[in-house]
C-alpha cells in the first residue's frame, strides 16, 4: 500500500504494510501495537523519550477530549474546506494525540473529498493516542525539522503551537499549497497567568511575512471556558509551557482552586505557497 512517508535512511518511498513499513533499499519498520510507526533516526533523537512524556500526552488527550478547544478545531475544518482541492495530502506537523489532525480529517472527508493523511510528533505516548483516534491516518515518531515527507506532496500542512520548521515547511508543501500556523493570541488564558505569575503580560500578536508564503488572511478563534474542577484545570496546565516554568507559590495557587474561567484565544494564521 502506497504510503506517504519515506525511509528515514536512504529517503526512498516505504511500503505500507500491515505490521510495519519497507523500502525498495530492504530498510524496515516495524508499526508500535499502538499503530503508528518510528522514523526518527536514531542520531537526531536528543533524548531518551522525546516530547510530551506519558502523563502530559494524557492530560493533553483528556482536556481536548472534553470539547475545550473545539471551536478551534471547527475553525481549522472550516479553513481546510475552503482552502484544499478535492483530492489533497494533509499532514499534521506535530499532530500530537491528534485531536485537531482528526478534526479536519473528518469534515474533508464529509464533504466528499479524498484526502491522504499523516502526522508526525516527536511523542510516542501522543502519537498511541492520535493513531488510535484516527485510524485511516498514517502516525510516525518524526522530527519536524527533518519530516519523512516527499518534496512538494502536500496540499496543507497543520502547525497548532508546534516549533516553525519553516525550510521543511516549504520542502514538503506543493506550490500553491497552504499552510495553517495555530499561535496563541494576545491575552490566551489569562486568567490562568494571573493566577500563575504576579506580574502577567500578553502574548504579542504580530504578522510575520515568511519568504516563499504569502499571506492569505489571519482567522480568530476567542471563547471563554468555564472550567469545572481541579482535574481540567489541571489537565489545562500540563499543556502549557507554564508548566515547566511557574514559580511554587504560583502552582499551589492554581492547585487550591476548584474552578476557573478562562480565556482561549487563538489565531489562525493561513498562507498560501508561492509558485
Amino acid at each position: 500500500m502506497d504510503s506517504l512517508f519515506l525511509c528515514p535512511v536512504c529517503g526512498k518511498a516505504l511500503d505500507r504494510q500491515e505490521t510495519g513499513y519497507r523500502c525498495p533499499g530492504g530498510h524496515s519498520f516495524d508499526k508500535a501495537a499502538a499503530g503508528y510507526v518510528h522514523l526518527l533516526p536514531a542520531n537526531k533523537k536528543h533524548a531518551k523519550d522525546p516530547g510530551d512524556d506519558k502523563g502530559m500526552a494524557a492530560a493533553r488527550n483528556r482536556f481536548l477530549s472534553g470539547g475545550w478547544y473545539a471551536p478551534l478545531r471547527d475553525r481549522l475544518a472550516e479553513l481546510a474546506l475552503r482552502y484544499t482541492p478535492d483530492r489533497c495530502v494533509v499532514l499534521d506537523a506535530g499532530c500530537g494525540e491528534g485531536y485537531y489532525t482528526a478534526g479536519v480529517y473528518a469534515a474533508l472527508k464529509k464533504a466528499g473529498k479524498q484526502v491522504k493523511l499523516a502526522g508526525v510528533d516527536l511523542s510516542k505516548h501522543a502519537l498511541k493516542k492520535a493513531a488510535k483516534r484516527e485510524k485511516d491516518g498514517e502516525f510516525a515518531v518524526a522530527s519536524v525539522y527533518g519530516l519523512p515527507v516527499a518534496d512538494r506532496c502536500v496540499h496543507l500542512l497543520l502547525n497548532c503551537f508546534s516549533p516553525l520548521a519553516l525550510e521543511e515547511f516549504l520542502r514538503v508543501l506543493r506550490p500553491g499549497g497552504v499552510y495553517f500556523y495555530v499561535v496563541p493570541g494576545a491575552r490566551h488564558l489569562w486568567e490562568l497567568k494571573e493566577v500563575l505569575y504576579d506580574d502577567p503580560y500578553p502574548n504579542t500578536e504580530k504578522l510575520t511575512p515568511y519568504p516563499g508564503l504569502t499571506y492569505q488572511e489571519v482567522a480568530e478563534v476567542d471563547e471563554v471556558l468555564r472550567l469545572p474542577d481541579q482535574q481540567t484545570i489541571s489537565d489545562l496546565f500540563q499543556m502549557t509551557p507554564y508548566f515547566w516554568k511557574t514559580p511554587k507559590r504560583g502552582a499551589e495557587r492554581l492547585a487550591a482552586l476548584d474552578g476557573l474561567e478562562v480565556t482561549a484565544s487563538f489565531r489562525i494564521h493561513v498562507f498560501r505557497k508561492d509558485g
